[in-house]
């Protein structure tokens, strides 16, 4: 678990996406931060969903998008926890994974305020 001092964000990461946008417009970024914003909550349902049901495929593959699109963002702390959900969730039971699945759902909500800040 990283600590509360460690950053939330990525900044380099939040800069390359802002260098693909248009010069001077973040339309862009704001487009991606905010689809990012939709569908990680979304992707986290369908972890408690695959971990009530035992689904173990759609359980790592929801962690592998979450780890891919947080990556993306720069969401370092919920990309470093799914990953390691992910890997884990390969030969552990999905039920021992409830306390980082906590943990993601907390670092989410921190970076999910980084975010709304950055774009304020």
């Amino acid at each position: 678990m990283s600590s509360p001092s460690a950053p939330v964000l990525d900044f380099e990461a939040i800069e390359n996406l802002r260098a693909l946008g248009d010069e001077g417009d973040d339309a862009f970024l704001r487009e991606i931060l905010g689809i990012y914003l939709e569908d990680v909550p979304l992707r986290i349902l369908d972890l408690k969903k695959a971990r009530e049901t035992g689904d173990k495929a759609v359980y790592i593959r929801s962690a592998h998008t979450i780890k891919g699109s947080s990556a993306n963002v720069g969401a370092i702390e919920v990309k470093s926890i799914a990953e390691t959900i992910e890997h884990r969730a390969k030969t552990d039971s999905l039920s021992s994974l409830d306390p980082e699945l906590a943990e993601l759902e907390t670092a989410f909500t921190r970076a999910e305020q980084a975010i709304r800040a950055l774009l304020a």
